[in-house]
């Protein structure tokens, strides 16, 4: 019986909403795009409703939005997207999230399933020494100075590329804000955020953080997936999913208190405590936002460096370079972020700050911030499994900047909790159902697989086939994975 009794009426296949009258405080309608089994389980706790107190967000546009991967976070649900006017409405950290700029890269490889399978163990091995997972993960023959941290939060991806030379320049040229977001300041990010960071570049994390081999399991588009770098089924393929670690979520949490200050000083009643926020224009707005944008270059040169290593891997077992192996980043896109961006409502050119969290950028072709040699297909867009479930590679369609702000999902979007998945699954039991399946797992916390049980998340197939009928966007390869690293 759901907990939550909210109006919802369906509008089309997959479209349902609650109407803006549900609540006096509602600016807006709250918009789900989801299937019925989805939505279902978006009623059984707070996912729905907090979309309803997203609506009464000053200077938010259309609608509060719910993807079909939406479950229950701080203060906005996970897989939840906003728009608020930019000069008129609000930032909100739990509209964005902990782990500022968690997201999601994949790299190509000319390797077949063939190729992987004999050394598998070896290169899963290799990848657990070379990229180092877990709470208080760290390489010895890699650090940076607080001096250099602060260079990495200014300059990102670009920075470790020319500093340490940890990818290829290349690479900048396939990921979100080309890895460096303009107008972070380090002098806004507290001492402790620092020293949280300072020992984490390069690190995997824990939770639902992971780094996997896959292999090509279906191709939905042949010509689009070429042009991807992506050839032919049974292709391997490389995802790395991790974010900005301390450094990230002490940042949110820092501007959290700050906020909550904020909002008991000018009386500003909320649905939620922790929905607090600044009017954009605000000191603590502008102080957050150089801050939250230090944090996102953070994530960036963060899974720049695993990258690195990630090829490093591969050379070591193969005893071929990287380059050889073809290992080139497909693309990196963030889906814990606020962006300033441009977008028609009504008919009418606004500015908005687009608040994705748990939700990733989707534009179509021709859009001007897709890569030039990505611009005849639109942007790519990156869906993760759960632990031995499928992965997606889609592709942005011009309806999503219709209906959802050019955004689409993030991942397959949980449906238990830690805590109820650790008391529902045994670590052992998963090791070996997966090792059935034929996918190795090396994982520096028992505890975390349990967590990470796929029982404990919805399905990702049905999750990107809702995004591709509703126009969020098109889904071109389905990956599978033979061997997953976990923290």
């Amino acid at each position: 019986m759901p907990q939550f009794n909210v109006p919802i009426k369906e509008v089309d296949r997959y479209v349902w909403e609650v109407p803006k009258t549900f609540k006096n405080e509602m600016r807006v309608p709250t918009r789900i795009y989801a299937s019925r089994s989805q939505l279902n389980k978006m009623m059984m706790d707070k996912t729905v409703w907090q979309g309803t107190n997203v609506s009464s967000l000053p200077g938010i546009y259309k609608f509060a939005i719910i993807l079909p991967d939406g479950h229950q976070g701080y203060g906005f649900p996970i897989g939840g997207v906003a728009a608020v006017d930019a000069e008129e409405g609000v930032i909100s950290p739990g509209g964005i999230g902990y782990d500022i700029n968690c997201g999601v890269r994949v790299m190509t490889t000319n390797l077949d399933e063939k190729d992987v399978l004999p050394r598998l163990k070896d290169l899963v091995d290799t990848l657990f020494r070379n990229v180092p997972a877990g709470l208080g993960s760290r390489r010895r023959d890699f650090r940076v100075s607080f001096r250099e941290l602060d260079e990495v939060a200014r300059g990102g991806a670009q920075y470790i590329i020319e500093k340490f030379g940890l990818g290829w320049d290349e690479d900048i040229d396939h990921i979100e804000e080309r890895g460096r977001m303009e107008g972070a300041d380090p002098s806004k990010v507290s001492q402790n955020a620092k020293k949280r960071g300072v020992n984490q570049l390069g690190t995997l994390g824990s939770g639902n953080h992971f780094l996997e081999i896959q292999h090509v399991d279906k191709i939905y588009d042949e010509r689009i997936a070429k042009q991807l770098g992506i050839t032919h089924v049974g292709q391997i393929t490389v995802m790395v999913h991790t974010g900005s670690r301390g450094f990230g979520h002490q940042v949110c949490g820092d501007y959290l208190k700050i906020m909550d200050r904020l909002v008991h000083r000018l009386g500003i009643r909320l649905p939620d405590r922790e929905l607090v926020y600044a009017p954009l224009g605000s000191r603590e707005a502008e102080d957050y936002l150089k801050a939250f944008k230090a944090a996102v270059n953070f994530a960036f040169a963060n899974r720049q460096a695993i990258s690195h290593w990630v090829r490093q891997s591969f050379e070591q077992v193969y005893k071929q370079s990287a380059d050889s192996l073809s290992m080139k980043l497909v693309y990196d896109v963030a889906h814990n972020i606020a962006k300033l961006e441009e977008h028609t409502v009504n008919g009418k050119k606004v500015k908005v700050y687009v608040h994705r969290k748990g939700a990733t950028r989707s534009l179509p072709p021709d859009h001007p911030l897709v890569p030039k040699d990505y611009r005849s297909i639109g942007q790519p867009v990156l869906i993760p499994g759960s632990m031995g479930t499928a992965s997606y590679i889609l592709i942005g369609v011009p309806k999503s900047l219709e209906i959802s702000f050019g955004s689409a999902p993030h991942g397959s979007g949980r449906v238990m909790s830690r805590a109820a998945a650790k008391r529902a699954y045994r670590a052992d039991a998963l090791v070996h159902e997966l090792r059935r399946k034929g996918i190795l797992v090396r994982a520096e916390s028992r505890a975390t697989l349990a967590e990470e049980s796929p029982g404990a998340y919805k399905d990702s197939d049905e999750v990107a086939e809702v995004a591709e009928v509703v126009g969020l966007a098109k889904r071109v390869v389905r990956l599978m994975p033979l061997a997953v690293v976990k923290g």
